[in-house]
């Protein structure tokens, strides 16, 4: 006997946080071994051999998640990614109805169907439900292209930003803040970083 009740239908189009990924974030722009040397430098600036140095250290931490949410070029490229989303979901809403109004359909007459019947709805509800979950995966690839295509440059100019700001400030490292368990409110450098890609993105 098959059990209808096993059935769930998929959500509507899963999409990562387009623009606000702390992962991707750190990925592009910092890359993998970028994140470790920050780590293992910290490590090494603040032990016991380097202690005398640390007093004089600057300090810069950086929300890059608000960086790119509150900067004009992120807040632009969030709206292309946000409108290319919602066409994804208008596209997919058609096959999500039919699949839900199916789902429906088999939990409420199935009691009164052959095991024939039961088989042949069970085999047409996979189905669906497959070739909307394959549609989902190549939105959310499409997405991810996307985002990349409009997110890397603005990193690469951010890195050039934030060097640039980092030097001018006398800075001795600047840390993402989420590498920072506390951190005074003179080092953040979020809203100079902001304005100033700002102006270099407009060059």
């Amino acid at each position: 006997m098959v059990l209808f009740s096993l059935f769930v239908v998929p959500p509507c189009l899963v999409v990562l946080s387009i623009l606000i990924n702390e992962e991707f974030v750190m990925k592009r722009f910092f890359g993998c071994t970028g994140v470790l040397m920050v780590i293992v430098f910290c490590a090494v600036s603040f032990s016991t051999a380097g202690m005398a140095h640390a007093a004089d250290a600057k300090i810069g931490v950086i929300n890059m998640k608000k960086v790119l949410a509150n900067s004009t070029a992120g807040k632009n490229a969030q709206k292309v990614l946000q409108k290319k989303m919602n066409q994804l979901r208008a596209k997919f809403k058609k096959d999500e109805d039919a699949l839900l109004a199916l789902q429906k359909e088999i939990e409420k007459k199935s009691s009164a169907w052959s095991d024939q019947v039961k088989q042949q709805k069970a085999i047409e509800f996979q189905k669906k439900r497959r070739d909307l979950g394959a549609k989902q995966e190549d939105a959310n690839l499409e997405l991810k292209q996307l985002r990349e295509k409009y997110l890397t440059p603005i990193l690469k100019k951010l890195e050039q930003v934030v060097k640039a700001e980092a030097k001018k400030g006398g800075y001795t490292v600047v840390l993402p803040n989420t590498a920072v368990l506390y951190r005074d409110k003179s080092a953040d450098m979020t809203s100079i970083v902001t304005n100033a890609l700002n102006k270099a993105m407009k060059k």
